[in-house]
Parts: C-alpha cells; structure tokens; sequence
C-alpha cells in the first residue's frame, strides 16, 4: 500500500489529505468498480454526493474492499433540495442508508443555498449523535462565507472549492485560515484544462523530478496545505496520482507555482441564478 498522509482538522478528526472524487461516475457497476480499485492501490479517502446519485455502490464497494470501515474516509454531501432542518435530518440518514455505513466520515452543504441554517442545525445535531464525525461546507466564495458563517454555532472543518495552480483562491484562504479551516479541492487539475497540464513551469519540473505533470500539479497543492480529490477511472492514473510522496518541491519552486495563478475559476456560485440553474440540472427525487 502506498503512504497515505492524514491532516488534522479543527475539530481533531484526521482527513487523507488525497482522496478519490466520484463526480459523474454512473451507478452502473462504473463506480463500484472505481472506487474498490481505487481503494485495493490504496486511496483511503472516498468522496461522494447525493447529487452524485452514486452512495450506494460506493457503499458496496467499501464493504466489500476487506478493509476495516474504521481505516477508510467516506465524505458525502447534502444536497439543496434537502435544506431545512426537517429536510436534512432525512437526507443524512437517507446517505447512511445508501452507504451501508454507521456514521459518515465528513458530510458537506453541497451548495450554499436556500436554508442554509436549518441544514447546518441538523448537520451540528447527527455529530452530535455519532451519525457524522465531522460537518463542512462546500463551492463557499469569501462573499458566502460571510454571509453564512458568523451566523453558524460552530465552525464548519473544511470548504470544498474548486482550486488548482491556475485559481488558487487566494481571498478565501485567508478567510479559512483565520478559522482554523483546511481548503479541498474539486478539480484539482483543472478538470481537464490542457494550457495547465501543459504549462511550461510544470513540464519543466515534471522533467526533474521524473513525474508527470499531474503529479507535480497534486504536489504543490498538498504541500500548499490543500486535501485533493483526483478523479480516473484508470488504474495507472489512479496509481500515479498516488506516486507523490517521495519528492519535495523546493520553496523557490513553490513560490513559482503560486505565481501561476489567474484568479479565475469554470464556476461561480457568486452569479445570479446559480441556485436554479442547479436545481433545474439536477433533481435528486426524479
């Protein structure tokens, strides 16, 4: 099994700072077989949605992977029709349900609309009872987390956003880091952007260090402090996306990366319509 380094959250539960995105992998036999490879090379954090209308086979595939539950990560997310305190509560035993699981892991407001407060109150209340180990949020710019946060009894552990070399999140960090909170990455290798893959800087260290230029992209980000969650369904890739631990970028070359950012995200949760644009893409009851 390759290393798996954990980080400690600001609640104490300790998180695998790589995990294995599930996003757009189908619920038919496409995902259980992902993620119990992904889990026999040894990705021990497993990242899912109700939106992602996969929690079962998920499930399935942790049970079936003979590693202890206690040894593997599983985070999954709330979705916004399920907002409201009522609503939540259901929602989150509906996930433990479809996961097969006892408690989950960390348990995310997927998108920061609607009735934030009330799905918040029933998130604090399952950790309260064992169902959740620890609670967060997620796609939160600086202007939501404003808005929400200092409204919030406790502190959220983490903020799921897109990040990578080319939109760094500079603001929001400060904010997170104010609170004692750890950034994770959706798309940390720029949901397939080729001008990042290809970027000069990072070929060029890929050469060094005799890695490719996802696993010099995956490096500097975790050694920025951020939890990253690489999605393929390719063993090898899977593999590679491992392979990052026996090697560190200089501070020089890590000031380099940083300077590679633009600013500028594919999402904006900041944009008028958002909420019903995501609600008209995605309803979870159909």
């Amino acid at each position: 099994m390759r290393e798996t380094k954990v980080i400690k959250l600001n609640d104490g539960v300790e998180i695998p700072v790589v995990g294995f995105g599930t996003f757009l992998i189908p619920e038919n036999g496409h995902t259980y077989n992902a993620v119990k490879k992904a889990l026999s090379l040894g990705i021990r954090h497993i990242d899912t949605a109700a939106a992602y209308f996969n929690e079962a086979e998920v499930g399935e595939a942790i049970k079936h992977s003979n590693i202890p539950r206690e040894e593997i990560f599983v985070t999954s997310k709330l979705w916004i029709q399920d907002f409201g305190y009522n609503n939540a509560k259901r929602a989150i035993d509906t996930s433990l349900k479809k996961l097969g699981v006892d408690y989950i892991d960390l348990y995310l407001i997927h998108h920061p609309y609607g009735d934030v407060l009330g799905a918040w109150e029933a998130m604090e209340e399952a950790k309260k009872e064992g169902k959740i180990r620890s609670i967060g949020v997620s796609n939160m710019t600086p202007k939501l987390w404003k808005k929400y946060i200092p409204l919030f009894s406790t502190l959220p552990s983490v903020n799921q956003v897109e990040y990578n070399p080319y939109f760094q999140q500079k603001e929001l960090r400060k904010l997170l880091k104010k609170d004692g909170v750890h950034l994770e990455s959706w798309g940390p290798l720029g949901s397939g952007n080729k001008e990042l893959l290809t970027d000069p800087l990072i070929n060029n260290l890929a050469k060094k260090y005799k890695k490719n230029s996802g696993q010099i992209i995956l490096k500097f980000e975790i050694q920025d402090g951020v939890i990253v969650f690489p999605k393929s369904t390719h063993p090898e890739r899977i593999k590679s996306n491992m392979d990052i631990f026996d090697f560190e970028l200089t501070e020089n070359e890590m000031k380099l990366m940083r300077a590679l950012d633009k600013g500028e995200g594919s999402h904006d949760p900041d944009a008028e319509g958002v909420e019903e644009m995501l609600l008209s893409a995605i309803d979870i009851y159909v």
